[in-house]
């Protein structure tokens, strides 16, 4: 009987910088709403230049501190300071990209380190994977880029299906089909690969370089996997990859 309440925040943000506010704010399901008493989001472009228009996409950044922010990394301040504060003087770089539409909502992309370029064609994984959790008979999704011939960058997707489903050639069709209506021909995963699990660390979080490294066959050195919560996961993934065309 709860509602389910879109919000966007980080761990270093220490809480909640974009979210409704119940009873206040009309909700719009995968968007996180409005600001944060307080929080001054906005959208930069690649050169660091603040969107200014109210419709507009690009990187999002925090103008100016806030109470909660965190204000180093034990140890290490030049980490901090090169990941989130350097690049555009004056703001905090997120690392992640989102779009705003006519009411000033926010809609998160994903990370911009997610983003993949197929063909000239610049698109997030988020985007890729929400069309393809569409589909019914898929629980979960992750996608990646790796490295293709012809178009530079290929989309391969990890696929978890909903108890009591199968992969069968027809249900990867349909999957391809959900992302072309979604989103286009362009966004077509190359590769589909239907998945028992995705490696993730004991609080939930998705590693993605260690799918980037089983999609693009480079399992020699996949780096500490001891954080993962199955890291059996991991050997069941590059097996099924090898079976793969």
């Amino acid at each position: 009987r709860c509602s389910i309440v879109d919000t966007w925040w980080q761990t270093e943000t220490g809480g909640i910088l974009i979210s409704p506010l119940p009873g206040a704010i009309s909700t719009k399901p995968g968007s996180a709403t409005l600001p944060f008493f307080g929080i001054e989001p906005v959208l930069l472009s690649p050169e660091g230049k603040e969107i200014t228009t109210i419709e507009g996409s690009g990187l999002l950044a925090i103008k100016g501190p806030w109470p909660s922010m965190a204000r180093t990394i034990q140890g290490d301040h030049a980490r901090f300071y090169e990941t989130y504060l350097k690049e555009f003087k004056g703001y905090y770089l997120t690392g992640d990209g989102a779009t705003r539409d006519s009411d000033g909502y926010y809609w998160l992309t994903g990370r911009v380190d997610d983003v993949m370029n197929v063909s000239g064609h610049r698109i997030g994984s988020a985007e890729i994977e929400s069309a393809l959790v569409s589909h019914p008979f898929c629980s979960e999704a992750a996608v990646v880029g790796y490295p293709h011939a012809v178009k530079g960058e290929g989309i391969f997707a990890y696929v978890i299906l909903r108890d009591g489903y199968e992969v069968d050639e027809e249900l990867v069709g349909e999957l391809r089909n959900e992302v072309r209506r979604h989103i286009g021909a362009f966004a077509t995963p190359d590769l589909i690969l239907i998945a028992p699990g995705l490696p993730k660390t004991r609080s939930g979080k998705i590693m993605r370089r260690i799918l980037r490294k089983v999609a693009a066959n480079e399992t020699e050195d996949l780096g500490d996997i001891t954080t993962l919560a199955d890291p059996s996961v991991v050997d069941a993934l590059i097996k099924l990859r090898g079976e793969l065309v």
